[in-house]
């Protein structure tokens, strides 16, 4: 039995700028309490001062946050905020906060904010909704057992948190979960053909208009790179699925504006084709789709708060398979933009994939794109798992690229996109090598490739995200391995992007 897209969990938020007049609280209730990292003093004030003053001094300063039982046996949070904490700093605190707290099954968390900052509670509070969200997804498990009961209903706010932005969190948490949730399913329960049918579903509940390119209207467009990767594939169900958003009401740029685009690789599958991956190098190629699944997050996330501009959103749907009709090493293949591609390993599927999505893409000329993928291992070997990799055709954007991750909370760290790369990307028979036979820098030598398929007068960021898709114990507000990284990232940047571009616009 196929699951079904998980309904959001109803999470009661309430907010009550004045100080709790008692301490004592309701059996199955946990207290956060929110203390000035610059002034711890000021629990002294407090109805526990005597509770808190003869505990805390029992674990090291450096602990952050402290985990107590009250002094009515309640489960106690001490979080020590900083003046200045940046986002993945206030995530990551929050998930250290809600998953003892979870783990108590607790109905409801009180946080009390000693704070005299007041962006500074907005900011915990947020971050404190995005980790509870997470924490109470379940991700898909193919079983008949019922699932864990959440048992958390709601969270109440005392303090100074008028400023804290609760939608923004609760959208770009649904985004996420859904990001998460759709990266998680086994390949057999997310084929292209499934994959297309839970978008179509998402775009009729949410109004968004739908098109198709199946595999015949591709190769009437000659879109030789994305049929490459799926001459093997036993059902015919691969495709680029265009999904678009137009806002609605005062203030909307529905109709005299382009849209902003949003592009994913939705590889459901990776064998590596001819390349054919060897020992455990096969497990976890389900996850391959994992950049549709955070474009496609993005995108709902947009809706959610009914962003004012247009966007659309492409996914790149296939599966690379390995079969007698599988392409081979040296075959030259001709992509939609009539760009010729020398192929050097059919393991490197998805920049070809992306290179035709991203050539029909720039036929609907949008203001900008943002391309999602798992993409390189070299991103990896640069950064770890704990930001993602990003690289642009706009050496201004570099900047305000680094600065909308550490705001959201999603780092990326930008590199280098300099034509003297291309010298190395010389064939001897076509336009191109798909990608370099050895060496370094494979995250560097495919952007190069997808950025023969961006207009040059469209402004294009690519997030390799395979530095980013998983972490092991959890990251930032995620607690589980699966990242669904690149959500807040996308609703973060495109808003900045709009900022950015009304700025420059003359007066």
């Amino acid at each position: 039995m196929r699951p079904a897209i998980p309904e959001v969990y109803e999470l009661q938020l309430n907010k009550d700028p004045s100080m709790p007049s008692s301490w004592q609280f309701e059996p199955g209730s946990g207290v956060v309490l929110l203390v000035p990292e610059a002034d711890r003093k000021t629990i002294e004030n407090t109805p526990w001062s005597d509770f808190l003053g003869s505990r805390l001094p029992d674990y090291p300063k450096t602990t952050n946050p402290v985990i107590l039982s009250g002094p009515g046996g309640e489960r106690t949070v001490v979080v020590f905020v900083a003046d200045r904490l940046p986002a993945f700093k206030a995530l990551t605190l929050a998930r250290k906060v809600i998953s003892p707290l979870m783990a108590d099954r607790l109905k409801q968390i009180n946080v009390i904010s000693l704070l005299p900052d007041d962006s500074a509670a907005a900011g915990m509070a947020e971050s404190l909704v995005a980790a509870a969200h997470a924490a109470l997804f379940q991700l898909p498990k193919i079983t008949d057992k019922p699932s864990d009961p959440r048992n958390l209903k709601a969270i109440r706010f005392s303090g100074n948190f008028d400023s804290a932005d609760f939608a923004h969190a609760e959208a770009t948490a649904e985004g996420n979960n859904l990001a998460r949730w759709l990266t998680h399913l086994p390949g057999n329960y997310l084929t292209p053909g499934i994959y297309r049918e839970y978008a179509e579903s998402l775009a009729r509940q949410e109004g968004w208009h739908t098109e198709f390119y199946d595999l015949d209207r591709l190769e009437e467009l000659g879109a030789g790179a994305f049929l490459s990767v799926v001459e093997a594939s036993p059902v015919k169900d691969a495709g680029i699925l265009h999904l678009k958003y137009r806002p609605s009401g005062i203030g909307a740029k529905g109709t005299e504006e382009k849209p902003l685009a949003l592009v994913g690789k939705g590889i459901c599958f990776d064998t590596g084709g001819s390349n054919l991956k060897v020992g455990g190098s096969m497990l976890g190629m389900h996850g391959d789709m994992q950049g549709s699944a955070v474009a496609l997050g993005a995108f709902l996330a947009l809706t959610r708060l009914e962003f004012d501009q247009p966007v659309d959103c492409w996914l790149a749907l296939a599966e690379n398979h390995i079969g007698s009709r599988a392409v081979k090493c040296n075959d030259v293949i001709t992509a939609l933009n009539g760009t010729t591609i020398e192929l050097i390993n059919t393991d490197a599927e998805g920049r070809m994939v992306l290179s035709d999505t991203l050539a029909l893409v720039c036929r609907e000329k949008p203001r900008a794109i943002v391309d999602y993928a798992t993409l390189t291992g070299g991103v990896v070997a640069a950064l770890g798992q704990r930001m993602g990799g990003a690289i642009t055709n706009r050496r201004e954007w570099i900047e305000p690229i680094i600065q909308a991750g550490e705001r959201c909370g999603e780092r990326v760290w930008p590199f280098p996109y300099e034509d003297d790369y291309d010298e190395d990307l010389q064939s001897q028979v076509a336009d191109t090598l798909q990608c370099r036979t050895t060496g370094a820098g494979d995250h560097i030598y495919a952007a190069r490739l997808l950025g023969r398929f961006v207009d040059k007068d469209i402004g294009w960021v690519h997030v390799d995200m395979a530095s980013s898709g998983t972490h092991k114990g959890g990251l930032a507000q995620i607690p589980t391995d699966l990242q669904g990284f690149g959500v807040r990232f996308g609703v973060e940047w495109l808003t900045r992007f709009s900022r950015l571009e009304d700025e420059s616009r003359p007066t």
